[in-house]
């Protein structure tokens, strides 16, 4: 992992994608160091999450891998969204942007936080809304989720009836709107 993040510095590339659930905490951990030290992003993917998460008699709760990749290391995280194909509940979803970005958290049940939570100065990690979002979606992502968030289009861009550049071009015209 770390020879192949080696390389994309020598490419130039600014930012690196890694998935601290199939790759391991102990990985993650050495590449976000890596990164930090090397001025590259990296931006953290959560495949496989939902078979952990998404259990209700076993697993582990998506708000402890959100604190737990926090502590590992990593500039974004794929959070979920409340609107599109990946939504979640809101308050709950609001609960892990919380936890991932802000510095201290109060205990709020109603989003999922159940004791008051000080991050000191660990630094935060970037949520990212992505998965079936579209520019329809854009007054309820800035509603939900601030301008201190990134918003990842994907399919909802590209599959626009008039093309790619006008699909990125709705997106941005639609966040300064």
């Amino acid at each position: 992992v770390l020879k192949r993040a080696q390389c994309a510095k020598e490419l130039g590339v600014p930012i690196i994608m890694h998935d601290y659930l199939t790759g391991g905490f102990t990985v993650n951990t050495s590449l976000a160091n890596y990164c930090r030290d090397n001025g590259l992003l990296l931006h953290i993917h959560r495949a496989m999450h939902a078979v952990i998460d998404r259990q209700r008699n076993h697993g582990i709760h998506f708000r402890v891998l959100a604190k737990a990749l926090r502590m590992s290391g990593g500039d974004h995280l794929h959070s979920g969204t409340v609107v599109g194909k990946l939504e979640g509940e809101r308050e709950v979803t609001l609960g892990f942007v919380d936890l991932m970005r802000d510095d201290y958290v109060e205990k709020d049940s109603s989003r999922g936080i159940y004791f008051t939570q000080d991050w000191a100065s660990l630094p935060g990690v970037m949520p990212v809304a992505s998965g079936g979002i579209h520019v329809w979606h854009m007054p309820a992502l800035v509603e939900i989720f601030g301008d201190d968030a990134c918003l990842q289009f994907g399919g909802g861009t590209l599959g626009h009836p008039w093309g790619n550049a006008p699909g990125a071009a709705a997106n941005r015209v639609a966040s300064e709107a």
